[in-house]
């Protein structure tokens, strides 16, 4: 991949543009109507955002994960909606197994055309009674001549409304209770049986996000990813880059917040004086900046060995760390931002006050805290 400096910083210039024009105006309004148009995939696809990472031949475009990332962080910040990216960008959870593992028809199907915008892919791992615990998950795939059958629910699944594809977990070996009986089919989720029902949020509202209901759906034997009853690796293996991509986001929306309390104790005065010039805030304001450049600085030496292909127990378990780490920044700095903003920091339409809602999402989605820590505590070994 011949890619540069010059690169990243044209692709970011679009990036900017692309989300002062047709995201940030329409942001506040969207997250009031929990929802956003769909027209917008096919916006974001006429600048190639949802390609990135993808190859040419399936209608993408090569880039490094220090590029991907920085492209997230900057929508995050500049956006300060984690449900409008969430939805936006689901597919970036949903098509890698599919890439990394499907067939090259199966590929061709599905990925061509959420790359285009024309369709929406989703991930379905998270059942009612599972939670973290992905090996124990119940619905099930049964062969019946050529295609599976599939039984059983998912909940809390991002763009799970509208989704047109989903890559689904499923249990196909039934005397394998535990991660040896996992593998992952692509449904099409036009199949009959299926039946979604929408989720109200703490946060996340422009986000769609669903439970679903699989009552003897049938898809094609050739919809299975990879081998039958290897799905479980295969889903540990894209939680990698979800959680990478997770943290890039949190770093965005923490500065995201410096920037609004910054801004805010500068303009604002109290006891004749702007906020700033009170030594309690400007140290609230140095403590963001802190966790701002600590985190940077481990999302690109993280990005950096991914991209040279270091995917080490040490890299996954630093992006497990990193994770924490980063969501926790994001976490300090929008309660630190609602203070410096103090009765404006409680009102809708200040990003500080949507951040401070969504950020415990980030903290629990991709793989809770204390999961993160224990996975991590297993890649360094004793």
């Amino acid at each position: 991949m011949n890619w540069t400096a010059e690169d990243t910083t044209a692709l970011l210039d679009t990036v900017a543009r692309f989300a002062r024009e047709a995201l940030v105006p329409h942001v506040n309004d969207w997250d009031a109507q929990a929802t956003f148009p769909r027209a917008l995939y096919r916006e974001a696809a006429r600048i190639g955002l949802p390609g990135l990472g993808y190859p040419e031949h399936l209608g993408g475009t090569p880039a490094p994960w220090r590029a991907r990332n920085a492209v997230s962080q900057l929508l995050a910040r500049r956006t300060a909606s984690g449900g409008l990216l969430a939805s936006l960008f689901s597919h970036n959870i949903g098509l890698p197994p599919i890439l990394h593992h499907g067939s090259v028809e199966l590929q061709a199907e599905v990925i061509p055309p959420v790359l285009r915008g024309e369709q929406i892919a989703a991930l379905g791992i998270t059942e009612p009674g599972g939670g973290s615990d992905v090996a124990r998950l119940r619905t099930t795939a049964r062969l019946d001549g050529g295609d599976y059958v599939i039984d059983g629910e998912k909940t809390f699944i991002t763009s799970g409304l509208r989704c047109d594809w989903i890559t689904l977990a499923v249990r196909t070996d039934p005397l394998n209770q535990g991660a040896g009986g996992i593998s992952l089919i692509a449904v099409p989720c036009d199949a009959p049986g299926l039946s979604r029902t929408a989720l109200h949020k703490m946060g996340w509202h422009a986000s769609d996000t669903a439970h679903l209901r699989f009552d003897g759906v049938r898809v094609p034997a050739r919809c299975l990813i990879g081998q039958a009853h290897q799905g479980f690796r295969m889903i540990m293996g894209n939680f990698n880059g979800e959680r990478l991509a997770m943290s890039a986001l949190a770093l965005g929306f923490a500065e995201a917040c410096h920037d609004e309390a910054q801004a805010w104790a500068r303009e604002r005065k109290t006891f004749g004086q702007a906020l700033v010039e009170h030594q309690v805030v400007r140290h609230k304001l140095m403590d963001m900046r802190m966790r701002i450049a600590s985190t940077q600085h481990w999302l690109d030496a993280l990005g950096d060995r991914a991209d040279a292909g270091d995917h080490s127990p040490d890299w996954v378990g630093q992006v497990c760390l990193l994770k924490n780490h980063s969501t926790q920044a994001m976490q300090a700095n929008a309660d630190a931002a609602v203070q410096i903003l103090g009765g404006m920091g409680f009102m809708r339409g200040t990003a500080s006050e949507r951040i401070y809602r969504e950020v415990k999402v980030m903290m629990i989605g991709g793989g809770a805290e204390e999961i993160m820590k224990e996975l991590a505590a297993r890649q360094f070994g004793p």
